[in-house]
């Protein structure tokens, strides 16, 4: 950058320097091909020139001398010669990627946290909320949430004054709740995924806004918005229906039809109004140690990166060749038991982790851990013991509400292992640095 301020003498080393470089290449990748007296010039060249640049020779010795030097490798440098700033730093480029790959397969590997069954300890995607009557972030902040936080804004806008109304569905258990309808999309403008489509109405125009289907606060930002609590939608439900509002609606055709409700919300609003604004907020990004539990066996309580490709359940259910994290709560041979809202492994309180003694006390954001809150797990139901099989390990997620784990789809095989996570380094919050 400060070249421009050298002397004479220092730029005609450091050129020196590069052509000693380049001599010693040619040297090495193609001495088997070169003749007894090509290598004996070469090497005298280099010698030279070497001798040279050590004593600190001045601009005219090295000068000549490296021009003695460039006519030799114009005759022994085959491919190598000329020297190319291109060939130079696609070369530099092709070697740092293959470093690279290598680190990545083979000592530390990067991974997103797509979901929050990890939460509190680490975060998936979460969203902050901007509700009617609250300021957003305006463009200055937004780029320095953007950076430091991985904040993407997602907003739903009014096309038209109106009314408000949007699509519910009911749960097993009789509960409304948003209507996610499945559909194909893009990641990043160019990946394949698979997304939620949530559809509003203002008067009878729909208007759609399609998030991750690893995003699962959606429920949480849209109450938020429009109740102060799930009383207030029911009562809101039972006015529209005694009103006969509410619309029963097919979305999708054949096997993939699927019913759902259309139910006014009981409020108005004019062209661009948000019908829904919030921040949706990067998952934590962290590098996995691949390499350590090659030689040191896994430690319950420590965080646990595995593959899904050859557990059962989880091929059954579709979700191929995954990296999955949670918490290691069994080796082969333990006995282990969810006592709400603990663990016990051999007949005692589990130990290993900060997170195993928050959830049992359900501290802070800890919940404690359950037997079935999802309500079709295969292990861990209430009474039950569950023994760890040889050369397989019980992982569990410290969010135990929402986690699927082995209580649902049983064990990973040993060889399916991949390693612990090492260290959070992005996004800038106070998780960042050594992963729990």
């Amino acid at each position: 950058m400060f070249g421009f301020f050298e002397s004479p003498e220092k730029k005609m080393r450091e050129n020196a320097a590069r052509w000693l470089e380049q001599a010693a290449k040619v040297w090495h990748f193609r001495r088997d091909v070169l003749g007894v007296e090509q290598e004996r010039e070469l090497n005298r060249r280099r010698e030279e020139l070497a001798a040279l640049v050590k004593n600190r020779a001045g601009v005219g010795e090295l000068k000549s001398s490296i021009e003695s030097l460039e006519g030799v490798l114009r005759k022994t440098g085959g491919a190598l010669y000329p020297m190319s700033g291109l060939k130079e730093n696609v070369e530099f480029f092709l070697v740092a990627a293959i470093v690279i790959l290598g680190v990545r397969t083979y000592f530390l590997k990067p991974m997103v946290i797509p979901t929050n069954s990890m939460w509190p300890t680490y975060y998936g995607l979460t969203a902050e909320n901007f509700p009617p009557g609250t300021a957003a972030p305006g463009w200055g902040e937004r780029l320095f949430r953007l950076a430091g936080f991985g904040a993407v804004r997602k907003e739903v806008v009014a096309p038209k004054d109106g009314e408000v109304s949007a699509l519910f569905t009911v749960s097993p258990g009789g509960q409304p709740h948003p209507f996610a309808a499945r559909v194909d999309g893009t990641s990043w403008l160019v990946f394949p995924a698979k997304l939620n489509e949530y559809t509003f109405f203002v008067d009878d125009e729909p208007v759609k806004i399609r998030l991750n289907e690893d995003f699962h606060d959606y429920d949480e930002v849209f109450m938020e918005t429009y109740f102060s609590d799930p009383a207030a939608l029911v009562a809101q439900i039972k006015r529209a229906q005694a009103q006969g509002l509410i619309r029963e609606v097919t979305v999708g055709s054949g096997s993939q039809a699927y019913r759902a409700y259309r139910i006014p919300l009981g409020r108005t609003v004019k062209a661009g109004d948000p019908l829904l604004r919030f921040d949706l907020m990067k998952g934590d990004m962290l590098v996995v140690d691949c390499v350590s539990w090659h030689f040191v066996r896994p430690k319950v309580g420590s965080g646990f990166v595995f593959e899904t490709g050859k557990i059962p359940n989880l091929v059954l259910e579709g979700f191929g060749d995954q990296y999955f994290i949670k918490r290691l709560a069994g080796v082969p041979g333990d006995k282990i038991e969810i006592k709400e809202p603990a663990i016990y492994r051999n007949g005692k309180p589990i130990e290993g982790a900060a997170a195993f003694e928050a959830n049992a006390r359900r501290e802070g954001k800890y919940r404690g851990y359950f037997n079935n809150p999802l309500g079709n797990a295969q292990n861990l139901l209430p009474g039950a013991t569950l023994t760890v099989p040889p050369r397989s390990f019980l992982a569990l997620g410290d969010n135990s509400l929402i986690s699927e784990d082995g209580r649902y789809w049983g064990f990973v095989p040993e060889k399916e292992v991949l390693g612990r996570p090492l260290f959070i380094y992005y996004p800038f919050t106070r998780r960042w640095g050594p992963a729990k």
